[in-house]
Parts: C-alpha cells; structure tokens; sequence
C-alpha cells in the first residue's frame, strides 16, 4: 500500500510546492471564479482520480468495483475511475497549471492527503459542496474530524479514509512491550529503528513524544525536534529514513520499531500477528485524505452525489472491509458487526479502523504547516534525513 506521500521534500515537486510553499498571489482564485458550468443533469458522467488499492474490488475480477458499480446502477451515473495519484507533490504538479490558469484539470473528484488539501484550500483551489445535497455525511461524519484547521467545518472536503501514524513494533524480537515514543531510543534499539522520510508524516508524532499539543505548535517546537533526530542521526540510533517500505525491513526484522501508519500494519499483522501497532501514552496524530472537488469541475452535483453515496453506512462498511484504513463513518461499525461472516465481524472490534474512547483521547489532527514555515522547515528536516 503505497497511498500516503514517500517524500515531502521539494525534489520532484519542487516547481508545485514552492508554489504552494509561497503562496504566489497569482495563483490564488476568488469564490466567484470557481465554479464552471455543472452539466450534471444531461451529462451522467463522473472523473474521479484517486491513489492506487484504494477502494474496494472483486475477488474474481480485480478490474470490477462492486461499491462503484453499485453507484452507477443505482443513479445512472457512470464513473471513469483512474488510480492516478501516487505521491501528493507529484499530483499537485500535474493538475496546478490547470488550476493557477483558471482551467478546467478534467477531474471532477480527487483524493488528497489533508496536508495537501490545505493547499488547495489557501490557494482557493476546490470548491465548496453543498453539504444540504448531502444528508449523509452531515449526519454520519465522525465528528473528531468535522473541523480540521484548513477547513473549518468540512466545507471543502470529505475525508475518504482516516489513519493514525504511531508506532508499529515486533514484541516477540524485542521482547518487551513500547508505550512512549522515548522507548524506540533505548539502547538496545540502536540501528533497530526508523523514521517517515516525509516532514508532513513525521513531525506530529516526533512533537507529541515530547507532551506537545500538535494542535497548535510552535516554531520552536519544530526546531527542538530536529535537534533530537539530528542527534538520534549522528550516533547511528536511528537506521534509516523511509518512505512505505519501512514494511519490508519490519518484516524481515532488520527493524524492530518504526513509525507507521495503522493500514499498513493491520494488513501487515495478517501475515505476521507478532507485529504490533502502538498509540503512544503521549498521543498520535490521525489524519486523514480527503474528497475534493477541483475548480471548474463539469460534474460538481454528480461528484456530491457520488461522495455522500460513500456516508451510506452500509457502503462505507464495505469499503473499510477492503481498505482496512480507519472508518470516517462510525455507524458502518454495527453493520460490520452483524455480518455472519466471522471474519468480518472481527473487524468492527478492530480499535485501528473504530478507535475506541480510550484511543481517542490519545489521536490530535496536527496543525498544518503554513506556506510561510514550510521551505524553511523543508530545507532544516531534508538536511537531517538527506534528501
């Protein structure tokens, strides 16, 4: 699974990001001028892009998906589905001439990590949706992720799936139980550890190991934590710095503990139960990618429709089913409950795809980082992970 961002640096994206990063005021678009001509109603058609493994699909045809299927038969609605975005910077540098031109990108409906999507709203980008046309996600959306800081409110996006990056460790190699972020620099761990590459994945973690609040952190508060990797860098503590492939070197057990994402561990634990994915005492950041709707889209009520489709608990159940990623939808969990297929019922008692209270407590959605910190942010944290 490769759908959260291997890198966050400038490098191939340099172009967009600096961009973004600077908030060029040229790029910027008024409320007036995002919406185009909806041909909704005679044209039932939908461009939806999103990441590759990232929806459901047919055990016998793996070129079918059954919930997108289902949406086509019931409203007539025929989505060409693309699994094109493969990395944030990379997506934002393919579609940002179209939109910084006021142009149509040929998408209707996109999926973005939140850190991203903070962009585009800055940037005025992605339109607002008409969440009175959505009954299902004003009435279903988990409510810890209701009102991010770049989108007070979810005015202008719809979280597709959610996670939690903490840490995932092998208890039985380690032979002791992590509950605080400071345990992954135990002696015994030197070489044995590593970190996300990208600065948007892994500063939160990194800042709530040291009790703070990610919701609103500080510029000091980045800076004391790029001193301690620095550190951690130059006495071989920590091994390497990586993106999903962290997976591999936890399997293999060239790694003990890592920062991760849940996804990756619940369907890494399938094959190797000894793995284990841990929230810190300390807390974790949840996150989450997101539904948008690109400027001048030509099927804005289609793609509405389509995302408050996906709030069905019935269909969000689905998805969760396959993509294992956390539910924005809590009600799907009694669905998944009264499944008579035990496997899938299971699932419903998973805390990585229902997080219970006690996890709950313990998950913060981070603040962004703004366009004015970000190249001097980039440049600190790309020094220390060498990119």
């Amino acid at each position: 699974m490769s759908r959260r961002s291997l890198l966050r640096a400038l490098g191939a994206g340099a172009a967009g990001a600096t961009l973004a990063g600077c908030g060029v005021p040229a790029a910027y678009v008024k409320p007036g001028d995002r919406a185009g001509r909806d041909s909704s109603a005679s044209d039932h058609t939908l461009h939806f892009a999103n990441w590759p493994l990232y929806i459901d699909t047919d055990d016998e045809n793996q070129s079918k998906r059954p919930t997108l299927d289902a949406f086509s038969k019931r409203t007539g609605i025929s989505v060409t589905y693309t699994e094109e975005i493969n990395d944030n910077d990379e997506f934002f540098g393919k579609i940002s001439p179209a939109l910084m031109n006021h142009q149509q990108t040929g998408r209707d409906l996109i999926v973005i990590s939140d850190w991203m999507a903070a962009r585009f709203v800055r940037l005025g980008w992605v339109q607002e949706m008409d969440r009175a046309k959505q009954p299902n996600v004003a009435k279903y959306l988990d409510p810890q992720l209701r009102s991010p800081a770049f989108d007070k409110g979810r005015t202008h996006s719809v979280p597709w799936q959610s996670g939690i990056t903490g840490i995932a460790y092998n208890r039985k190699r380690l032979g002791r139980e992590i509950k605080h972020l400071s345990d992954l620099w135990a002696p015994d761990l030197r070489g044995k550890v590593t970190l996300l590459s990208g600065l948007d994945e892994s500063f939160a973690l990194l800042m709530q190991g040291n009790g703070v609040d990610i919701t609103r952190w500080k510029r000091d508060d980045f800076y004391d934590i790029c001193d301690q990797v620095e550190k951690l860098v130059k006495t071989k503590h920590i091994r390497r710095f990586t993106g999903n492939d962290y997976i591999k070197d936890l399997s293999t057990g060239d790694v003990l503990a890592c920062q991760a994402y849940s996804g990756d561990v619940i369907q890494l634990q399938a094959d190797n139960p000894e793995i284990e994915f841990v929230v810190p005492e300390e807390g974790a950041e949840l996150w989450a990618e997101s539904l948008m709707i690109p400027n001048l889209a030509h099927h804005k009520r289609n793609a509405e429709k389509l995302v408050d489709y996906y709030y069905e608990p019935e269909v969000a159940a689905e998805l969760a089913t396959w993509v294992n990623y956390v539910c924005p939808v809590p009600a799907a969990r009694e669905v998944l409950a009264s499944s008579k297929d035990e496997e899938t019922a299971a699932l419903a008692e998973d805390p990585l795809i229902f997080p219970d209270d006690a996890m709950r407590k313990r998950l913060a959605i981070a603040r962004d980082i703004t366009s004015e910190e970000r190249t001097g942010f980039a440049k600190k944290w790309n020094s220390i992970v060498g990119l």
